[in-house]
């Protein structure tokens, strides 16, 4: 009976805030509803629950179990009717089909004149604000008007409506497409992840060339340029191109910077950009733009006139956090990188609700390679162990594979030999049920096979080995994602130098900025 944050009621009770809750009472009150209402009583008890617990509720004996059903499905509504209501809810895009809600009502009433004059404020909104789909229902809705000959217009406006309406029908066509390409796209990174052979590559090459239309970027307004920048960052971070994602990542922040209003109108859309400009920015390893680009963004976000809600703290408190981990892997600075896990753990807890599963393991995975690197062992394999028992996570099996490799090493680095020939063998049976496994991750399984017949006085030798092995995949065009899921030559060097793992990247790191 017991439903843990699967209730959508409970779910979307426990996520009003304090000002929401009275505003869903004020609203109540304002309906003429006593206290004894049932939905009000229903509202009371699950939002004083902790956990969705069906039984409980039915002890209450104000609504049998043949009912309760009914009457959670009138709260839900009644609680959207009222979150609908508040001003903080209260967007561009919801005002623009209020007032179309409006003058359809006119319009039935046969008040005509009336009705037209509010499509046409609407629709003047709708095309400022990029709100095209719902300008193309005004525009039917006028037409429908004219069409009765009730306004007694000359056909000059006729003709002006037709024209809108194809212009309009033009730009959601291709806004369409170009959504429907990157959404396609972003499915297949979560199916598959990024390509791992040339013939991969080919046949994404011929996909998203045959599906992309042909567009006039000069021409194109925000919605489309944005869609167009989403499909090419995806089939670029698919390729592992990274300078193109990098490319398109800072089309797509930049044009929102030059049309502001749109921060307002899509700040999740502004905060996506920015994420994966500085994913891009990561994966080229540039740290001055990155530090750049992290600082512009937290300016933004902090700004007064920035909009906040739950979802956009959530997302910031994700992208944000995220990314400190990123600069600080850049720079092999992982003092910086421990002193904010508690930060990064507590705001996990407070958002928990809000971030979907894999980003949650993603930043486990950020904190498991923290601790590996400074060298605790014991907490690496604990925020490891979260991830690799999620069964959820079967649409990421690249996590779940560097996850448990990373496990392997860290077992091997604690001394924790007790148990390590049967997590071999289940990391084993794992990386055997997927496809077309990155010749890293082969080398790696069979180094790490071997190591419990190896002799001590060998050890330095098969790293030295192993070493040889993998470098030669450090800039393999498909090979060399896996180092950014586990920097194994790293961790290798350091075993063969005697030296903390920390202290080679960081070294690396001071390396390559005296080469500049």
């Amino acid at each position: 009976m017991t439903k843990n944050f699967k209730d959508h009621l409970f779910s979307l009770i426990k996520s009003l805030s304090k000002s929401e809750k009275r505003q869903f009472k004020l609203y109540v009150g304002r309906l003429g509803v006593n206290e004894d209402s049932k939905f009000l009583l229903l509202f009371n008890v699950i939002d004083k629950m902790t956990s969705y617990n069906e039984l409980d509720i039915l002890q209450k004996g104000f609504v049998t179990k043949q009912q309760l059903s009914n009457l959670k499905a009138h709260l839900y509504k009644q609680i959207l009717i009222s979150l609908r209501l508040n001003p903080s809810h209260q967007s561009i895009r919801i005002q623009i089909r209020e007032q179309l809600d409006f003058a359809t009502i006119l319009y039935s009433k046969g008040l005509y004149k009336q009705s037209l004059k509010i499509l046409d404020k609407a629709k003047q909104s709708a095309l400022l604000n990029e709100e095209k789909n719902v300008a193309y229902e005004i525009i039917e809705l006028e037409k429908v008007i004219e069409s009765q000959y009730i306004t007694r217009s000359g056909s000059n406006r006729a003709e002006r409506l037709v024209a809108q309406s194809e212009a309009v029908s033009v730009e959601n066509m291709l806004a369409s497409q170009l959504s429907n390409l990157s959404l396609k796209l972003y499915e297949k990174f979560l199916k598959t992840g990024y390509v791992k052979n040339k013939t991969e590559h080919n046949e994404l090459t011929k996909y998203f060339k045959t599906h992309l239309p042909k567009v006039e970027i000069n021409v194109i307004g925000f919605r489309e340029k944005l869609w167009y920048f989403k499909s090419h960052l995806w089939y670029s971070f698919l390729t592992q191109d990274f300078l193109s994602c990098y490319k398109y990542a800072k089309k797509w922040v930049e044009l929102f910077y030059e049309n502001p209003p749109m921060i307002q109108l899509h700040p999740v859309f502004f905060l996506r950009g920015n994420q994966y400009l500085m994913e891009a920015l990561f994966y080229t390893q540039n740290d001055k733009k990155f530090l750049s680009a992290i600082n512009k963004f937290q300016n933004t976000y902090n700004s007064n006139d920035f909009p906040k809600d739950d979802n956009i703290e959530s997302l910031g408190f994700l992208y944000l956090y995220s990314n400190k981990f990123n600069l600080c892997f850049i720079k092999g600075d992982f003092k910086t990188a421990y002193a904010i896990i508690d930060d990064v753990i507590n705001g996990i807890s407070q958002f928990k609700n809000r971030l979907d599963q894999h980003h949650i393991m993603v930043l486990y995975y950020k904190i498991a390679s923290v601790y590996f690197c400074v060298g605790d062992y014991k907490k690496c394999i604990h925020f490891l162990d979260k991830i690799i028992s999620d069964k959820s996570l079967s649409m990421r099996e690249d996590l779940m594979c560097f996850s448990r490799i990373l496990n392997l090493v860290a077992h091997y680095e604690a001394a924790l030999d007790y148990n390590l020939d049967s997590l071999i063998k289940s990391t084993y049976k794992f990386l055997i049920k997927m496809q077309d496994l990155y010749e890293v991750q082969k080398e790696m399984m069979r180094f790490l096979r071997s190591l419990p017949d190896m002799f001590p006085a060998q050890l330095k030798t098969e790293f030295n080995n192993l070493h040889k092995k993998l470098k030669v995949f450090e800039f393999h065009p498909y090979e060399r994602r896996a180092f950014l899921y586990l920097d194994i030559l790293s961790w290798l060097e350091s075993k063969i130098k005697d030296v903390p793992v920390d202290q080679i990247l960081r070294q690396k790191y001071l390396s390559s900025k005296k080469n500049i």
